[in-house]
């Protein structure tokens, strides 16, 4: 096989992108009156958005054994828990600036694969009998006894072991945050209330409800993320109301299914690691559910269980048949390509992040008008979502260096007023650092609240509703 060395991107922010980049814009055109004429700005030459690498290089694509990440190195992609911000490594404004806004969308912690990623069969067990999640009911008359889920094993149901998830002899639910999880979770509360707590003085009190809220998905491990983040946060408090919204709209990645030529192109090109990973795995060509149209299922199986430190599978039938490490590095450089791909790299992808998460960041630019005008009481609102929030979010805004987003992964926006001339500034910051992208507005650092405002404009939707009825 060629070895092909990694694009110079191992950190998440790199060089600034080439003045010739914007000469790349695609223009995707309108779908009608109602859309908006989204510029398309390629993503950096040397981004990981590069078949060749994606599919003969060498490595993975940054950490994925610990989510530890040295000191020295922060900032690097760490699959097991993304930089986020923190004390030693944030940059705060000069004093003719104060915060007036700030709001966060990040996906959830570490966790258990999902159930459908997972193989008919597995040779490792995960146990969560240290860790929830919980579901119970409150009531105002008396104080309910808290009850939290486990799965059955050692039963005599004879369909046990034969009815997926395959994992023998686990507690745990699929997916669940597990126990490091939420110790990641608690870690990232902290470091984010030593920045907006501590150093700004700016979050409110705990107990000032008015001014701050949490929102979540209808998938626990939201919730269960928000618990430990809560707890490194707001240490003193007992508990929080959470706001269950939907963050994206459920429309179909269409620009990236199997019948596109060029997402066959990287299927077809790793077609022998294929082959070895099935061996293992047992998931026949023709017994599908998603495992051949993409390689997002094998790479939620091998991560999940790399950052928590289990072995790479072998095959029940045959343990001399196991996934190696260069295979699972493979994979995961893969995962990236696609995720490139998906959000950034295909010509309508910018359209379609912005069907996706259009209708949240209409709420967003909402919220930052509120601020500025100070026509609210909100200081802060933090979404907790998953990757497939995360990804249109950075597909919008179009970052020059994608990736796929990590457990924990980030994106701050911050409102800042100069005391002097009383103009808005928004910085977005993602992985801890000024979100370097591919448009006009370079490097989303203290960017003049209006152009940011006007790009969005000019990138969403105005009727998302009657867009989003359309087909791309």
């Amino acid at each position: 096989m060629e070895a092909v060395t990694s694009p110079s991107n191992f950190t998440l922010q790199s060089s600034m992108v080439s003045a010739q980049l914007g000469a790349l814009a695609v223009v995707v055109g309108a779908l009608g009156a109602s859309q908006a004429s989204a510029t398309h700005y390629p993503p950096a030459s040397d981004s990981w958005f590069n078949i060749t690498w994606a599919v003969n290089g060498t490595g993975a694509p940054g950490i994925y054994s610990s989510s530890v990440t040295p000191d020295k190195s922060y900032g690097q992609y760490n699959w097991c828990s993304m930089p986020h911000v923190r004390k030693r490594e944030y940059k705060v404004p000069s004093k003719d600036y104060e915060l007036r806004y700030v709001e966060v969308i990040q996906r959830h912690h570490k966790r258990t694969p999902y159930a459908s990623n997972t193989f008919f069969k597995e040779d490792i067990s995960w146990d969560c009998s240290d860790e929830g999640p919980y579901n119970h009911a409150k009531s105002d008359d008396f104080k309910t006894t808290p009850v939290y889920w486990q799965s059955q094993t050692g039963s005599q149901n004879p369909f046990e072991y034969t009815v997926g998830p395959g994992f023998v002899n686990s507690t745990c639910r699929f997916p669940s945050i597990t126990s490091a999880g939420l110790d990641d979770s608690r870690q990232h509360g902290k470091d984010f209330g030593s920045i907006y707590r501590d150093t700004l003085k700016f979050l409110p009190k705990g107990s000032e409800r008015s001014k701050y809220a949490f929102r979540v998905t209808n998938n626990v491990i939201t919730s269960q993320t928000l618990s430990g983040f809560a707890k490194g946060l707001y240490p003193d408090e007992k508990e929080y109301p959470a706001v269950m919204t939907t963050i994206h709209l459920n429309r179909p990645s269409s620009a990236a299914e199997g019948s596109n030529a060029d997402w066959m192109r990287h299927l077809n090109a790793s077609a022998e690691a294929r082959t070895r990973f099935d061996a293992v795995s047992g998931i026949a060509e023709d017994d599908d559910a998603g495992w051949h149209t993409s390689w997002d299922h094998p790479y939620d199986n091998l991560s999940a269980k790399q950052c928590h430190q289990k072995p790479l599978p072998c095959s029940v039938n045959s343990t001399s048949t196991c996934v190696s490490q260069d295979d699972a590095d493979t994979i995961y450089r893969l995962g990236n390509y696609e995720y490139g791909y998906r959000w950034r790299g295909s010509a309508n992808s910018t359209q379609l992040s912005a069907l996706k998460m259009g209708p949240w960041f209409r709420e967003l630019q909402a919220h930052l008008n509120a601020a500025a005008q100070e026509t609210t009481s909100m200081k802060y609102l933090h979404n907790f979502a998953h990757d497939g929030s995360v990804s249109p979010v950075l597909g919008v805004l179009q970052i020059a260096y994608p990736v796929w987003p990590g457990m924990g992964s980030e994106v701050v926006f911050e409102l800042w007023r100069n005391k002097t001339s009383k103009t808005h500034h928004v910085r977005v910051l993602w992985s801890g650092q000024p979100l370097l992208t591919s448009t006009p507005l370079g490097t989303l650092d203290m960017t003049p609240l209006e152009d940011f405002m006007t790009y969005l404009d000019d990138t969403i939707p105005s009727d998302l509703v009657t867009a989003c009825s359309q087909s791309l």
